[in-house]
């Protein structure tokens, strides 16, 4: 995919209606979309989605103290520790449902990202949800704020994108769902999608 210029933060924020839809429904959309957070951001390259009757969901079992921000307003965050070492960053849906951000093609503030993260190629900075969380500094203050303003907020896309389709990785239940989605020609997808 050529590299694609350094986008504005969005000027033009995804309103919180447009996530006010099944997690299945936003996840697709959210590829290509752009994501501010502070100086950084870049393109969404991939998601995942998850819904509340989804047992690989963390709100299957209903609202707890950990997953709270899952049942709260469409389009804000929820972010989780997972395995303990990595914040991960989803964007709430529906009540109950949340798309995890899986891989981001940074174009902003890549210096900051390349301090948090060490010395990787600039395709891995952002190329997975623990790798994407620790480029961007994302941390528990992030959980339950609204992707509103232009230093954490989502954009609408700035160019048409074809989409890859597959099922979810990195879980053991429902894992055939195809719920995971991609930019084709990404290079910072955290891995590839099943061909065809």
């Amino acid at each position: 995919m050529p590299h694609a210029p350094a986008p504005d933060p969005p000027s033009a924020l995804l309103p919180s209606g447009f996530f006010d839809r099944p997690a299945p429904e936003v996840a697709p959309d959210l590829v290509g979309a752009t994501l501010s957070v502070g100086p950084c951001g870049g393109i969404v390259c991939e998601t995942e989605a998850y819904t509340r009757d989804d047992p690989a969901s963390h709100s299957f079992r209903g609202p707890t103290a950990r997953n709270r921000a899952m049942f709260g307003p469409p389009g804000s965050a929820y972010v989780y520790l997972s395995y303990g070492l990595h914040w991960c960053l989803n964007v709430v849906c529906q009540s109950g449902d949340a798309v995890l951000l899986r891989a981001l093609e940074p174009l902003e503030g890549l210096a900051e990202m390349r301090a948090r993260r060490g010395p990787v190629a600039d395709r891995l900075l952002c190329a997975g949800p623990g790798r994407l969380g620790q480029a961007l500094g994302i941390g528990a203050a992030q959980d339950g704020l609204a992707f509103d303003a232009p230093r954490f907020g989502l954009g609408p896309r700035i160019a048409p994108v074809t989409l890859l389709v597959g099922p979810r990785i990195g879980i053991s239940r429902a894992a055939e769902r195809p719920w995971r989605f991609g930019l084709a020609g990404a290079r910072s997808l955290s891995r590839r999608f099943p061909a065809g």
